[in-house]
């Protein structure tokens, strides 16, 4: 019987990595970050994503990140391990982990044991992911597994949510859009982030956008009205398709009764979280 790869896809999107997510936007990462003499919050991004690879230059980042702007990137690295150090940073990280969720879930749900169960299903489908090839997975696959199960959970949804990224960047290329065109083509699907993050925290203007919309009506993925034409959602679903096929394995490995499981218990933590307030309303969508 063929894996049922949409069911993994609906919980990574559901259950895995908005959970991640929740600390990227957080009050909590950034005064943890102030702490260490940090505060532009680019700075932020950058350092506490990347620090499990140590203290690398802008090019590996922008490598594995893919859609930044190499300039955006360089402008902070590697000058912000002048101020704190990988280590550091990831100690933060988890603090501000700890500290937003326990904000965002409240103190019954951290102490229930269906969170307690989730951590658990979610560090066993950790133990189907691989790390050839899969840079920002491999680094953070290194790090401790902390004991708390809040944590063990968002440190395991950290590792899945990095194995999908890395497997989507080489669907990415496979698709041949470069970084601008991936963004933008995502906006359209009403999915991605909106235009005003994509300048903020991608670093890229409206003319770096506007291109790259043309590009895409020069292949006839975007209409006159940047709307996705039939072959561009073709083109990102296909996208996902490859990516859910380069991901399998955690959620294989997991099995059908536990991905519909934690796709149930982390489904609810998320929309918990939302409820709470964990993402801006200006995030995603067309803008």
């Amino acid at each position: 019987m063929t894996f049922p790869l949409l069911a993994a896809r609906r919980c990574w999107h559901a259950a895995i990595n908005p959970l991640h997510a929740t600390v990227y936007f957080s009050p909590e990462i950034a005064k943890e970050f102030a702490a260490l003499g940090i505060t532009d919050p680019v700075a932020v991004n950058l350092a506490h994503r990347s620090a499990a690879m140590g203290a690398v230059g802008a090019g590996v980042v922008t490598a594995t990140f893919y859609n930044y702007r190499h300039d955006l990137v360089a402008r902070h690295l590697p000058a912000v391990w002048d101020t704190t150090t990988p280590e550091e940073a990831l100690a933060a990280r988890l603090r501000a982990a700890d500290g937003s969720l326990r904000r965002l879930l409240g103190a019954e749900t951290i102490a229930s044991p269906e969170l307690a169960e989730a951590a658990d299903l979610a560090m066993r489908a950790t133990e189907g992911c691989t790390r050839h090839a899969r840079t920002l997975y491999a680094a953070h696959a290194d790090l401790p597994v902390p004991e708390e199960p809040h944590l063990r959970l968002w440190h395991a949804t950290t590792l899945l949510r990095e194995h999908r990224g890395d497997g989507h960047l080489a669907a990415l290329l496979l698709a041949g859009l470069d970084p601008v065109e991936a963004l933008v083509s995502h906006t359209a699907t009403g999915k991605g982030m909106t235009p005003k993050w994509l300048k903020g925290m991608r670093g890229w203007g409206q003319g770096d956008l506007d291109a790259a919309a043309g590009r895409l009506r020069e292949r006839g993925l975007l209409d006159d009205a940047g709307e996705l034409t039939e072959r561009g959602a073709a083109l990102r679903e296909q996208l996902e398709s490859d990516t859910d096929r380069l991901d399998a394995g955690p959620y294989q490995h997991l099995g059908e009764a536990g991905l519909a499981r934690l796709t149930e218990l982390g489904g609810a933590l998320v929309v918990k979280a939302v409820t709470a307030g964990a993402f801006p309303a200006d995030l995603m969508g067309k803008g």
